[in-house]
């Protein structure tokens, strides 16, 4: 269900990656050849992803004389949908192998990671090989190769623009997703589409995502009180917060993640709360990283068994005060 709740990310991502691509090269396509492009650009990431993570799967289930779990089928999707399109597939795939041994396998296996297995796959990527995740050349195929791009044309993301003080996107280019970034993560109203059917099934937990918004948005709300000046990245409107970068899928595919996020209902409020306050307050603080997101989101994924142990704690004292009264 979670796969069908990615479906229409996916396919928008991969019309998205053709439009981006012949929007560079000012030529003019119908609707099935810009799909076709990004269909065959996105494709090899995911079986990339799926072959070598299932791969590991398969071996550590024989180690251990496991059953093969199916928790990696959702994280085979996620991962190449919040990579840049022309990441190098054998970077992906290290990507991959270290996310499943480091980040799941270590720990014991699916359901016993402490961080999203998905994000970690992006922070190793990140970190291990800034220049292909970071920049105006990552986010469009054929764009860093420089296959006949027109003349000031630019591949820089809306948070990039932002961090540089330039003009961005209409909001609603940037809710319908007609931007550069991340395959999967570039529009809210596929994104949207697949939280309604997450919240409808019941599979994903609603309370964490209208908490992440809402610590976004009132964030947002904060900085645009304390901006020195209109031109300040402070002073961008706090709803565009919500439609930029990788914050809209983050809130919806990632902070609800079962495994990783908080388990007691008080705790699901706190934990998208902060999850939002911290990727607004990391976006506009830290010039070197414009995308908060994901370092919120393992950030909390850190302290959502203290988060946990707090709200239980308090539950505890609440009772027995209760019972002592009685």
């Amino acid at each position: 269900m979670v796969i069908m709740a990615l479906v229409p990310a996916l396919l928008f991502g991969m019309w998205n990656t053709g439009h981006q691509h012949f929007l560079s090269t000012g030529a003019e396509t119908d609707f099935l050849s810009t799909f076709f492009y990004g269909f065959w650009k996105v494709i090899p990431m995911v079986i990339v992803s799926y072959g070598v993570g299932l791969g590991i799967e398969f071996a550590a289930a024989q180690i251990r004389g496991h059953e093969v779990n199916e928790g990696y089928l959702v994280t085979g999707m996620l991962i190449p949908l919040i990579m840049p399109v022309d990441l190098p597939l054998w970077m992906l795939a290290l990507a991959v192998a270290f996310s499943v041994i480091i980040g799941k396998e270590v720990f014991g296996g699916t359901g016993m990671n402490i961080w999203n297995p998905a994000l970690i796959a992006r922070a190793f990527a990140f970190f291990a090989y800034p220049s292909y995740m970071s920049g105006d050349k990552v986010w469009i195929a054929g764009l860093g190769k420089g296959e006949g791009i027109v003349d000031g044309f630019s591949g820089a993301t809306p948070l990039a623009n932002a961090q540089a003080g330039l003009e961005l996107p209409s909001f609603q280019d940037m809710f319908f997703g007609f931007i550069p970034g991340s395959v999967g993560e570039t529009s809210t109203l596929a994104i949207l589409i697949g939280a309604a059917l997450l919240i409808y099934t019941g599979i994903a937990s609603w309370k964490i995502m209208v908490s992440t918004v809402a610590g976004g948005l009132l964030t947002g709300l904060l900085l645009n009180a304390l901006a020195p000046s209109p031109d300040s990245y402070l002073a961008i409107p706090a709803w565009y917060h919500l439609v930029m970068g990788g914050f809209a899928f983050g809130a919806v595919f990632m902070a609800t993640d079962p495994v990783t996020g908080a388990q007691t209902e008080r705790g699901k409020w706190i934990y998208g709360f902060l999850i939002g306050l911290l990727a607004v307050t990391i976006r506009v603080f830290n010039p070197g990283y414009p995308e908060g997101m994901m370092l919120a989101i393992l950030l909390m994924n850190t302290f959502a068994p203290l988060i946990d142990l707090v709200v239980v704690q308090k539950n505890i004292k609440r009772r027995l005060r209760r019972a002592a009264v009685k």
